[in-house]
């Protein structure tokens, strides 16, 4: 019997009172009970299974991660905040590439043309991940604003491994959200994608059509051997 069939079942079989919603300790959205291994495995194994990437980098020099992968993919023009320590590493890292750091703290409408058709690629840090559903969430400010995640054809996020928890009510009540929600909470679980009338996946159409996951490792870098580049 499907959940709609139940529903209609017990409406009917009702004879007197009104309906009353069974208790809840809300065990069914979180206390998952995984260790850090295990969390970042799963917010891994979801996230690249609709087509994201992520990278393993320290934190001591991810920024040379960082310019490698500018390299791989070609980008030659960057945007990304000034004051949130991400950016500021990234572009104190990058004054010499062979780069060019875009600034997204103007008007809109002063750039909006040449956000859409001349920049490669985006960078934002990001408030965590949520292994049960391999998402990142984000908290846009002026400094990083929604459409640098969502307009450049790359968006690359930088998230601290530490900073996952096993669902999204975990978020809610770590953070306090339910004394005072973000008016601007945005969750990404992968690059855009769009269906089209055939129903197929059409990955690029809206928005980023390449997800970047940098974690960042306080210690050894899974999978690391030791060599440098």
């Amino acid at each position: 019997m499907s959940a709609r069939e139940t529903i209609l079942k017990r409406l009917r079989e009702r004879t007197d009172g009104p309906l009353t919603a069974p208790e809840s300790d809300f065990a069914v959205v979180t206390g998952r009970g995984w260790s850090d291994e295990e969390r970042l495995a799963r917010f891994e194994r979801l996230i690249t299974s609709v087509h994201g990437e992520v990278v393993h980098v320290s934190r001591d020099d991810w920024t040379r991660a960082l310019a490698r992968l500018l390299v791989d993919k070609g980008v030659s023009r960057l945007a990304l905040g000034r004051e949130h320590p991400v950016a500021a590493e990234a572009r104190a890292a990058l004054v010499d590439a062979e780069v060019e750091l875009v600034d997204v703290d103007r008007d809109i409408e002063t750039w909006q043309r040449e956000q859409f058709d001349r920049v490669d690629a985006g960078l934002t840090s990001v408030g965590g991940a949520i292994a049960e559903t391999g998402s990142l969430w984000l908290w846009p400010t002026p400094d990083e604003p929604r459409r640098l995640s969502l307009v450049p054809p790359v968006h690359i996020a930088v998230l601290e491994a530490d900073a996952l928890e096993d669902t999204f009510f975990d978020v809610i009540e770590s953070r306090g959200w339910a004394g005072g929600m973000p008016t601007n909470a945005l969750l990404i679980s992968g690059p855009s994608k769009t269906a089209d009338i055939e129903q197929t996946l059409a990955y690029g159409v809206h928005g980023p059509r390449e997800l970047i996951v940098l974690v960042r490792h306080a210690g050894a870098v899974p999978g690391d051997t030791g060599a440098t580049a």
